[in-house]
């Protein structure tokens, strides 16, 4: 029972992370609410220029969520080809000093779940890819010979943080199928690296440089516009 529950692990706190986050962005900022305004300061201001810039900007967000959902299939593959070597895989890690002995069973159940994590994180970059596809149909349908309102930006803007939202998702996932690499060494260096790894995850949200620096570029713009005194 305790492998079983070692095994899952990963796949719960990847499911948990998801939902609590969103649960604490209500109260504090987090990185991907913050850079949400930058997404609508994109918006405004692509609203008001001919440019293939914002094009480029578009493609290069695309080209990066498909490299990373073709990867995804490739490691499903890779999990797929452990199937059949699991007894030597069994081998492999009886030569390990700290290893612990397990089971083919115990070993296919872990499996499943990296084969899970790998499967959620294909099918999270699939979805944002084609949410930044319609990102772009949106911002190439904007009519630049007249004032665009407010509520248009809006809902451009919510369907750029939709795509962001589903692309941070299958990274997530990922970082939380690459602690999973730790159960074959020792069950419980398994949990310790999922912990940790929602702990990454957290700071880079909530403490890290990168919000304190996408928090000063919001500030700043909010004073350029008037929104806050000097």
């Amino acid at each position: 029972m305790t492998t079983l529950f070692t095994s899952i692990f990963p796949l719960l706190a990847y499911f948990a992370y998801n939902l609590i986050v969103p649960q604490i962005e209500k109260r504090y900022a987090s990185l991907s609410t913050i850079m949400n305004t930058q997404r609508r300061r994109w918006v405004h201001n692509a609203a008001r220029r001919e440019t293939p810039f914002d094009a480029i900007l578009s493609g290069n967000i695309m080209n990066s969520v498909s490299f990373l959902a073709s990867t995804s299939v490739l490691l499903v593959l890779a999990v797929f080809a452990l199937f059949g070597q699991i007894p030597a895989l069994i081998d492999a890690l009886s030569s390990l000093p700290s290893s612990h002995p397990v089971t083919v069973s115990q070993v296919q159940v872990h499996l499943i779940v990296m084969l899970a994590m790998f499967v959620l994180a294909f099918f999270a970059f699939t979805l944002s890819l084609r949410q930044f596809n319609h990102f772009c149909i949106m911002l190439g349908a904007l009519d630049h010979d007249r004032l665009t309102s407010d509520s248009e930006i809006d809902a451009i803007t919510r369907m750029n943080a939709l795509g962001a939202k589903n692309f941070n998702s299958g990274v997530r996932a990922y970082y939380f199928a690459a602690s999973t690499v730790a159960w074959f060494v020792s069950e419980w260096f398994g949990v310790v690296a999922c912990i940790a790894t929602v702990l990454i995850l957290a700071h880079r949200e909530f403490f890290s440089t990168a919000h304190r620096t996408a928090a000063s570029a919001a500030v700043l713009a909010a004073r350029h516009r008037g929104d806050l005194p000097s």
